[in-house]
């Protein structure tokens, strides 16, 4: 897959502080990213392709099934319309 997920024009990434949640703010909508969901999507900069973004997290996450999980997770954004 040749592809750098960025966010879509519409869709703000957030931390917020208070509910220590990462959050995904799109127009009239607000969706809260579980688990390492913020992780993945931090990486999603439009600098990094999938490939990359699996491997840094295979780095930060030994053991996990990232390369499995990452680009099913960024393909179900992209369909969202979240990531371009």
């Amino acid at each position: 897959m040749t592809w750098r997920p960025t966010l879509a024009r519409s869709v703000m990434f957030r931390h917020d502080h208070i509910r220590e949640a990462d959050l995904l703010l799109l127009p009239e909508r607000v969706v809260v990213l579980r688990g390492t969901a913020g992780s993945i999507v931090r990486l999603c900069d439009g600098s990094r392709e999938v490939y990359e973004i699996v491997a840094e997290l295979g780095e930060r996450f030994p053991g996990a099934p990232v390369a499995d999980e990452v680009p099913a997770f960024l393909t179900t954004l992209r369909k969202e319309g979240w990531l371009q």
